[in-house]
């Protein structure tokens, strides 16, 4: 690894193909590559939002950022992306695995059908399918032009709730029986897990062929949830508060750059210490 330390937590020249680009997150994890000198290259399903968010950041930050239309679910539809983003940039330098379906429990306390006895099938599978299968079939279009050119980096976006169960009391509301009490579903816990488990499953697959793949699990971030919810979650992490919405931009720049270059397999944790209790 070259250069004083700064330099290393640079991306200039790197393109950074962040999945689930148009959404909260996604759109974070894109500024903070423009902000390194990186080109984010934004892949959502909403295309044209995509498109709009890459347009912003490229006049923001003066890198050639892209918008693409691409299903995580559909490995055709990767592979057209991939050939379109090889063809424009010229390379793949980093996936972010991003992409997810996030229920959120309402003030009201409902999400149909979350509790674990009556969780639908169908759900588990579309849910599945967008925050597991999608990282997995990204990484092996994405990931395989890396292997193949012997370079490259995954970062897969787990949660803290990918090393802890949710804390289903935070979600109560009174006046509802325990059946019918809204919860984090299921699905959520074990996409954020199995993703641990793809990091380190690639990590080894790859080391030989220079593929760096690390997980990164954040805590919450506080956006417009009400205030009882905050209150109650803020109890649970040692600093007393969820994190603002550009605080992991850091964490992002060090896992996409060579600042992490003797880091594979592993699981960087940002969540305020929640998972230390």
């Amino acid at each position: 690894m070259n250069g004083q330390p700064r330099q290393r937590f640079r991306l200039d020249g790197q393109v950074v193909v962040v999945t689930g680009g148009a959404g909260l997150l996604g759109t974070m994890h894109s500024e903070a590559i423009a902000e390194a000198g990186g080109i984010p290259v934004l892949m959502d399903l909403r295309g044209e939002e995509a498109k709009t968010t890459a347009a912003r950041i490229a006049r923001d930050f003066g890198v050639p950022a892209k918008g693409i239309q691409a299903s995580v679910t559909d490995r055709e539809s990767l592979e057209a992306a991939c050939k379109s983003i090889v063809n424009d940039l010229g390379k793949v330098d980093v996936l972010i695995n991003n992409a997810a379906i996030d229920p959120k429990v309402q003030a009201a306390g409902k999400i149909s059908g979350s509790r674990f006895e009556h969780f639908d099938r169908d759900q588990w599978d579309v849910e599945i399918s967008v925050g597991l299968t999608g990282a997995m079939l990204c990484s092996q279009v994405f990931g395989s032009g890396m292997a193949r050119r012997g370079s490259g980096v995954i970062v897969n976006i787990a949660s803290d709730l990918g090393l802890i169960a949710p804390d289903q009391r935070i979600y109560r509301q009174p006046g509802l029986a325990d059946h019918e009490q809204a919860v984090k579903p299921v699905t959520y816990s074990v996409i954020k897990h199995g993703l641990v488990g793809l990091t380190r499953y690639l990590a080894t697959y790859w080391a030989d062929r220079n593929v760096r793949v690390n997980a990164f699990a954040p805590g919450g971030v506080r956006t417009n949830q009400p205030d009882e919810f905050v209150t109650k979650l803020s109890s649970l992490i040692p600093m007393g508060r969820m994190a603002r919405i550009d605080e992991y931009k850091g964490a992002i720049v060090f896992l996409a750059s060579d600042a992490s270059s003797y880091m594979t397999g592993t699981v960087l944790v940002m969540d305020g210490g929640r998972s230390c209790w």
